[in-house]
């Protein structure tokens, strides 16, 4: 072997620590790191405090300050940046490490090397505002703001009784009783709407969604949860002659 070859061999080594120089360098990158770190399981109470300051202020400034178009250029500014913030944390890992306690609060150990939750849930509130008149929209934004958080945080400290994996009937509970009270609130402001009709659609509307948010789906409930919402919302104020602007 020459000395060219010989050189050669231990840089290859070196770099690699072994034979497979390639797949040694790969586990050298942050990005190949073992995720750690708090789960879907865990409390995150600070992660789940962010989502609901989040998604209320949206819907506050949509209901009060914000006319239609307004809002969708405001908040399509902000889906965008966020989507772009969250491409740069996982395309330069190197840049997340520095936060380590950033990184902790509110991203999942399984989110820290893919997509988190937050580029699903600025989507699907952006994709709800479109959709859906105004009042609608803010049922579906304030149910995955406050029921969302709440399910999460009821089934995990207090739930017993399993239907599917990860759903417990006392966390279904808390997200029904959550979605109505907003349901009701909104809807009763309704114009000619009396407070029994209110209370009726707003009780098919919860149910519906406790039921929606129970499917063990594969999809980011940040997604599904306010258009699902969305939609059984929009069918119940129609069917049961609810006009909603």
């Amino acid at each position: 072997m020459t000395d060219r070859a010989v050189g050669a061999a231990d840089d290859h080594a070196s770099v690699g620590g072994g034979p497979d120089g390639a797949a040694d360098r790969d586990d050298a990158r942050p990005e190949a790191a073992v995720p750690t770190g708090a789960t879907r399981r865990d409390l995150q109470l600070g992660r789940r405090l962010a989502h609901l300051a989040n998604g209320v202020a949206i819907a506050t400034a949509y209901a009060l300050f914000f006319s239609h178009t307004q809002v969708v250029r405001v908040f399509g500014t902000i889906a965008c940046l966020v989507y772009v913030a969250d491409r740069i944390r996982i395309l330069y890992p190197e840049l997340a490490l520095r936060l380590p306690g950033v990184n902790a609060a509110f991203f999942r150990a399984e989110e820290q090397f893919r997509e988190s939750a937050m580029t699903p849930y600025v989507i699907s509130i952006l994709l709800t505002i479109l959709t859906f008149p105004k009042t609608i929209a803010l049922i579906a934004i304030l149910t995955l703001a406050i029921a969302d958080p709440a399910s999460a945080v009821v089934g995990i400290r207090f739930g017993r009784h399993r239907v599917v994996p990860d759903k417990s009937l006392e966390g279904s509970a808390a997200f029904f009783a959550a979605t109505f009270a907003i349901a009701l609130g909104l809807l009763r402001t309704a114009p000619g709407v009396d407070g029994w009709q209110a209370a009726g659609a707003a009780g098919l509307v919860a149910l519906a969604a406790a039921a929606f948010e129970m499917l063990p789906l594969r999809l980011d409930d940040n997604l599904t949860i306010p258009l699902l919402v969305g939609f059984a919302a929009w069918a119940v104020c129609l069917a049961v002659g609810i006009e909603v602007a």
